[in-house]
């Protein structure tokens, strides 16, 4: 096989482990040297492709490459871009082939959730549709956790941790003053479609009473009355409330509590906040005393309390991406496969990206509790082993020390340029 370049490139929302997946691939395609020359990484995801603008990553010291295992967000940049079908925009295509040509490209890595493998399957059917060969592989990640044939994705054993240690403790805050202050707490989490990060909250409540009392699941349809029942009853048992809402969380004719009207880049609505949206019921309804929170940016930025099992699934999708590729494999997305018995195990291996791409993953209705507040037994049993383990970044001076990388880019090689 004759030496190709890679192409690496970070789609959609960051993690707080997605740049571990990053130090997977490079560290790995540099112990491949006699199939796999440089690795390139798009300026933000695959915009930077098509502008042909590309950081040589060769030009990064081991250390600072082994640093991004422990750095949270997009150390190339991300995007939010979704190229369309080759019959629609043919130009986007054209321009792939030509920058990936003109730097000798031959292996195509996208990291990203469903849309990024989307893109990932349209590059890998290049070589047939365009002539020219590139094998594409995808490598997961995303925090909703919604991929199709992966156990789950990375990025979302860190937010599920996040949110259990939150609700769990600003559940001890409310707690110890709810008999003369706040009776009610509601923070929001991802997770437009599907439950998965909403149903992590869970896991905080150990006992009887415990936060959370309350999980909106997008799974689940809201009932207005049958929700300010539930928050007026665990009030007068347990002196407050505590609710994990997911943003997606929507009545039964599928209109969102919090659609703000506007969509994002990927024709995805714009979700306006669920949150205050339930706390103006709340006071307007029972008269009651809330505070409510946003997980927002901070549940996937944060590294400081990532999940070890998480970091390690990370990087392990990142190394088996490039083992893939030099094994010749393209067009396939490299998923992690729970082992058989109680103790927890897990494995890589490769799933078709045409049974994945465009494929959304929802919650199990049996891992949500027959009122549809709560999580079951067998829901716990799936979430528990993802937020298991510590991985702490080192810190200098009482903050985490990240890496900062050079950036250098790569000598553009056409004369034109390319909007995006």
């Amino acid at each position: 096989m004759a030496k190709k370049n890679a192409f690496y490139a970070q789609s959609g929302g960051v993690t707080a482990v997605i740049n571990a997946s990053a130090c997977g691939v490079i560290e790995t395609a540099r112990l491949h040297k006699d199939t796999i020359g440089k690795v390139y990484a798009g300026h933000n995801g695959i915009i930077g492709a098509l502008r042909e603008e590309l950081i040589d990553t060769s030009k990064e010291t081991p250390s600072t490459i082994a640093a991004l295992r422990h750095t949270p967000s997009g150390a190339f940049g991300s995007c939010r871009y979704k190229l369309k079908s080759l019959e629609q925009n043919r130009a986007e295509y054209e321009r792939l082939i030509e920058v990936f040509k003109a730097h000798n490209i031959g292996y195509f890595f996208y990291n990203g959730g469903g849309d990024s493998a989307d893109t990932c399957l349209k590059v890998s059917q290049l070589s047939e549709t365009m002539g020219y060969p590139i094998q594409a592989i995808h490598i997961p990640k995303t925090v909703d956790n919604d991929l199709p044939l992966t156990d789950n994705c990375p990025g979302f054993g860190s937010v599920a941790k996040y949110v259990a240690v939150s609700i769990k403790e600003a559940g001890l805050d409310v707690a110890s003053m709810c008999d003369s202050s706040t009776k009610v707490f509601i923070l929001e989490v991802m997770g437009r479609h599907a439950g998965w990060i909403a149903a992590a909250g869970g896991l905080a409540a150990q006992e009887e009473g415990d936060a959370p009392h309350i999980i909106l699941f997008p799974e689940i349809a809201f009932d207005k009355a049958k929700f300010l029942k539930r928050v007026d009853e665990c009030v007068k048992k347990f002196g407050y409330c505590a609710i994990v809402a997911s943003e997606g969380a929507q009545y039964a004719d599928g209109s969102f509590l919090a659609d703000s009207g506007t969509v994002d880049a990927f024709g995805h609505k714009q979700l306006g906040g669920v949150a205050p949206t339930l706390a103006s019921m709340v006071r307007s309804e029972l008269g009651l005393k809330y505070h409510w929170a946003l997980a927002d940016y901070l549940q996937r930025a944060a590294r400081h309390i990532a999940s070890g099992t998480d970091v390690e699934q990370a990087y392990a999708v990142g190394k088996a991406a490039v083992e893939m590729a030099v094994a010749g494999k393209s067009g396939v997305m490299a998923a992690i496969v729970r082992g058989k018995g109680k103790r927890y195990s897990w494995s890589i291996s490769d799933a078709p990206l045409d049974k994945v791409a465009n494929v959304e993953r929802m919650m199990p209705r049996d891992f949500i509790t027959k009122d549809g507040f709560g999580i079951t037994e067998k829901a716990r049993e799936y979430l528990a082993p993802l937020i298991q383990g510590e991985d702490y970044p080192p810190y200098k001076n009482g903050m985490p020390v990240y890496a900062r990388l050079k950036k250098v880019k790569v000598a553009k090689k056409l004369a034109t340029e390319f909007k995006v």
